[in-house]
């Protein structure tokens, strides 16, 4: 059986980090039928945040975008975990929910989440595109500069 997704990771030099515990009374992911439901992932690498502060204040708009893209490797890495290493069984990556810590005057929250989006496209082809939200927050958890979720349908 071909590993399609495997192979476009590996062109885009990622390697998949351990599925993170999550930090709080929560499951990381949990499953109804076809649907995974993925909870809130942080912009993290090798354990340490990648982007903390307000966009618009702490944090640049190409910052925020690498955040948004760290948080989608961290759900692909919950997505692998959720189907035993076998990511070729995404049908379509439905929805993402993208939460961006920013200024009050900063309005760019939908070009910071591309970059989890454009991620998406890239790994999954047509069955990464997506709907989306993507909001200002006051503050994030663990002063996170993003953080998102996603519900995905599986086979």
């Amino acid at each position: 059986m071909p590993n399609v997704v495997s192979d476009r990771l590996n062109a885009l030099s990622i390697t998949l980090p351990q599925a993170s515990a999550p930090a709080a009374n929560y499951l990381p992911f949990t499953r109804s039928e076809k649907l995974l439901f993925i909870s809130g992932q942080l912009p993290t690498e090798n354990g340490k945040m990648v982007a903390t502060g307000r966009l618009g204040a702490d944090v640049s708009l190409e910052e925020g975008r690498k955040a948004a893209r760290a948080c989608a490797i961290n759900i692909i890495a919950q997505i692998d975990a959720a189907l035993n290493g076998d990511l070729d069984r995404v049908k379509r990556i439905l929805k993402l929910s993208g939460f961006v810590a920013s200024a009050p005057d900063f309005t760019d929250q939908h070009l910071v989440i591309n970059g989890a989006s454009d991620l998406f496209a890239d790994v999954f082809g047509e069955a990464g595109k997506h709907a989306r939200a993507a909001v200002g927050m006051a503050a994030l958890p663990l002063n996170a500069a993003v953080e998102i979720d996603a519900i995905v349908e599986i086979d």
